[in-house]
């Protein structure tokens, strides 16, 4: 899902999304960015973006997903720690 169809998901139901704070200047995921930024892991490319929107039904099977996919998230997302948040919270940068 893209972000701007956000306001196309339930808002009765809490969604989790897999998140990566960079944590250097010019991450080498994401070229360009400052200590800090926020991203989203995309599920399927296993990279860090701000745009798409890969969203779980419970923190379980996001936590579950990030576990999975741990090796090949510290080869794609070096150097930083991937977490299982609330989307609501993340878009409103409370994460």
């Amino acid at each position: 899902m893209h972000r701007a169809d956000v306001d196309l998901l339930d808002c009765n139901r809490t969604y989790w999304v897999p998140i990566v704070i960079a944590p250097c200047s010019d991450w080498a995921a994401a070229p360009g960015c400052h200590p800090g930024d926020r991203f989203l892991v995309d599920r399927h490319t296993l990279r860090a973006q701000r745009d798409e929107i890969s969203a779980f039904a419970t923190r379980l099977s996001c936590l579950s997903w990030i576990m999975r996919h741990r090796v090949e998230l510290n080869r794609a997302l070096p150097r930083a720690t991937v977490c299982a948040v609330r989307l609501d919270r993340w878009l409103l940068g409370l994460e």
